[in-house]
């Protein structure tokens, strides 16, 4: 269930990363009601997640999923330069995270 809620709590990360880059200084109302609920909810997720799995893979891999799916998100949506390189960085990230489960 940990690694269930850790997924969950990095799909958060995403959300208010996002939030916070749209509520320009947080001077945008919406924006910024998404970004403090996405962070309570991403932490909370994370704190949840480290009461059975390590800080440091915890950490990585709520880091990694937030960070691939913030790109993702920009590339699709908010004219985020695209290119293979990118991409190809993305899914060694994808990669790196996946294995982080494998091995625990």
């Amino acid at each position: 269930m940990s690694w269930v809620i850790l997924v969950i709590s990095g799909i958060f990360e995403a959300v208010w990363a996002t939030a916070l880059g749209k509520s320009e200084g947080f001077s945008r109302l919406w924006p910024t009601v998404v970004f403090g609920m996405g962070l309570a909810l991403s932490m909370a997720g994370l704190a949840f997640a480290m009461r059975e799995l390590s800080t440091g893979t915890s950490y990585a891999v709520w880091v990694g999923i937030g960070a691939v799916l913030t790109i993702t998100y920009a590339m699709i949506f908010d004219a985020e330069p695209v290119s293979v390189l990118k991409i190809a960085l993305l899914l060694g990230i994808v990669a790196c995270v996946v294995g982080l489960k494998v091995l625990h």
